[in-house]
């Protein structure tokens, strides 16, 4: 791509281009004219905001995962579970914060099967790091949405370079007035990633994670939000797993550092995991900030009764 088309066009980083291409004078393919950008005029292009200046907002719209119809992964009892529990809305920043064997995988899947069920319009991306490459094939079989992933057995800098090429697609879609949803697996790894690759200060923290090395993982969560419609509308919500209970200093690390920054938490209990019920959600420590916005006043009330019910239950 030719510098000078890119200034003409105003390209940005995660652009879409469908242009026509030739050869230069050493016969090498380059792009001669863009015919459009993200499937629109390239004209608009230069009109679209820049995506750090859109003003984030609370969630107004539920993003609803309940679908009435039998789940592939899992009872339909799970997203129920969730809408009425911890309710994500569009723009969610959306944190799941999982021991090992605690039915995180379940949890995540449920999610995705909603959210692809129920809101086709929304551009849903999945992205894997440092997964294990059997749970990238599962979750590439299950047929929703576009799965992005760098398997364990990738260098470090591949998972940052994936992670950080789906964060520049999904703003560039946002500054387009469109609904974008990534679900994460996991943010910690993914931390542990930037902690290999990035050049350090010199100043390591407890566990042996360096000072600078959460910049990276802390903007692209905050990248979570929910543009007014008087601002260009749009949405990217992003869900995204926290592992503890590892025995891993450094995850505990992570973890303090990610707490309170999203304004939505899933805790799973491995107790309840353990004996078979499922999902193994807290009640009493899961919950969204001003969930009043996605749910009717009447609605409220009921959800309240509810949970009261249920956290007064022995677990």
């Amino acid at each position: 791509m030719p510098t000078q088309i890119m200034r003409q066009y105003m390209l940005r980083r995660g652009d879409e281009v469908l242009a026509t291409t030739g050869h230069d004078h050493r016969n090498r393919v380059v792009v001669v004219d863009v015919q459009k950008i993200n499937g629109d005029d390239p004209a608009a292009a230069a009109r679209r905001p820049d995506f750090g200046s859109l003003i984030a907002s609370y969630p107004e719209r539920k993003l609803k995962l309940e679908t009435g119809r039998p789940a592939k992964g899992g009872p339909e009892l799970t997203r129920r579970a969730i809408d009425l529990i911890a309710p994500i809305g569009y723009g969610q920043r959306a944190l799941i914060v999982a021991p090992a064997r605690a039915g995180k995988t379940m949890l995540l899947q449920a999610i995705v099967e909603g959210v692809a069920i129920n809101h086709p319009q929304a551009a849903l991306l999945i992205l894997l790091v440092d997964e294990r490459p059997e749970e990238v094939s599962e979750m590439i079989t299950w047929g929703y949405g576009e799965v992005v992933a760098s398997s364990f057995d990738m260098p470090a800098v591949r998972h940052t370079d994936v992670t950080e090429m789906v964060l520049e697609r999904a703003r560039r879609l946002v500054e387009l007035g469109k609904d974008v949803v990534i679900v994460l697996d996991s943010i910690t790894r993914m931390a542990r990633a930037y902690n290999t690759v990035e050049r350090g200060t010199g100043r390591t923290l407890s566990g042996g994670l360096d000072s600078s090395a959460m910049a990276k993982p802390k903007a692209f969560f905050g990248s979570a939000r929910s543009v007014a419609p008087e601002h260009g509308g749009g949405s990217l919500s992003i869900i995204a797993t926290a592992l503890v209970e590892t025995g891993s200093r450094m995850d505990d690390v992570i973890f303090e550092e990610f707490k309170g920054t999203g304004n939505c938490e899933i805790k799973l209990d491995r107790s309840l995991s353990e004996k078979r019920i499922f999902p193994a959600i807290d009640v009493a420590t899961s919950g969204t900030r001003r969930e009043d916005k996605l749910f009717r006043p009447d609605q409220l009330e009921h959800v309240y009764t509810l949970r009261r019910g249920l956290q007064q239950m022995p677990s």
